[in-house]
This record gives structure tokens, C-alpha cells and sequence, in this order.
């Protein structure tokens, strides 16, 4: 007998304490590894996004556009927090050399030097707080278990 309270297409006890687990573990991790990172380095959690990603292009800068796209931000909330980066000399917003509509986002040296040591402690954060309560069966599991939503969620490839 269907459950009348639940209502049609409701979540059965297994995919609900799963969603819930996902959705409220997520942001203690969140938070807790941002504290980490906050006393570590002065760095927030917002800033650590933008600087690794900044890191993993290499000298290489970044449209904005981009930028949001790949750390899942709107655009206006990125282009407040550049600003704020770019006071405190971590990155530096300039023009496209050949296309002055688009913004690029350059990491400085200091930018740099600031997220290798802050990406230690981090890291290390992530190993007490994550890695290391899982068994590596467990983290397997979860890394196969992100990658298909990952591969569901993502928009479709554009073709030609």
C-alpha cells in the first residue's frame, strides 16, 4: 500500500537519508574546512576557488566568464569578489589583448605564493575532516558516485 501522506513520487527511506545525508553534510564540511582555511592563511572559502583555479591554468589567464562557469558562481557575485581580491593583490582583472570586451582574470605572484602556502593546510584540513574518516573503499564509492552526477548533470556538449 502506497504511503497517501508521502504522495506520489516522493523519495523511499533509502534515497531520502541519502539526499538529506548529501545536502546537510555538505555544508558542515564546507564550513568547517573554511575555518581551517580562514586561520590558516586568511584566506575564505570563496577566495580558495578562484585562486585554485587561477593556479591550475599556469600562466595562463582567465575570461571571467569562464571563471564563473567553472567555479559555479553568477557573474556579478564573482565580479564583487574579484574586486576585492584584486585590493588585496591576489589577482589582477584586465582586458583581452585582442578582444577588449572580455575580461580576463590574471593570478599574481603574490596571489600564488599566498594559495601554495594556504593549499597545505588545506589540504591537510581535507585529509582529517574527509579523507581520513573514510575507509578507501568508501572514497572510492563517493568519487565513482560524484562522477556520475557530474556526467548526468552537465550541460550537453555543444556541436557543430
Amino acid at each position: 500500500m502506497v504511503d497517501e501522506a508521502a504522495g506520489a513520487g516522493s523519495l523511499d527511506p533509502v534515497e531520502l537519508r541519502a539526499w538529506r545525508g548529501l545536502i546537510e553534510t555538505t555544508p558542515l564540511l564546507r564550513r568547517r574546512l573554511d575555518q581551517l582555511l580562514t586561520a590558516d592563511s586568511g584566506l575564505t572559502g570563496s577566495d580558495y576557488p578562484v585562486l585554485v583555479t587561477l593556479h591550475e591554468r599556469g600562466e595562463r589567464p582567465c575570461r571571467s566568464t569562464e571563471l564563473a562557469d567553472l567555479i559555479g558562481w553568477e557573474q556579478s557575485r564573482l565580479s564583487h569578489h574579484l574586486a576585492r581580491m584584486e585590493r588585496r593583490g591576489l589577482i589582477r582583472r584586465g582586458r583581452h589583448h585582442a578582444d577588449n570586451r572580455v575580461a580576463e582574470v590574471h593570478l599574481t605572484d603574490e596571489g600564488r605564493a599566498v594559495f601554495l602556502n594556504a593549499a597545505k593546510g588545506h589540504s591537510r584540513g581535507v585529509r582529517e575532516h574527509f579523507a581520513d574518516v573514510l575507509t578507501v573503499p568508501q572514497l572510492e564509492a563517493l568519487a565513482e558516485i560524484m562522477e556520475t552526477l557530474q556526467r548526468h548533470l552537465a550541460p550537453p556538449a555543444a556541436t557543430d
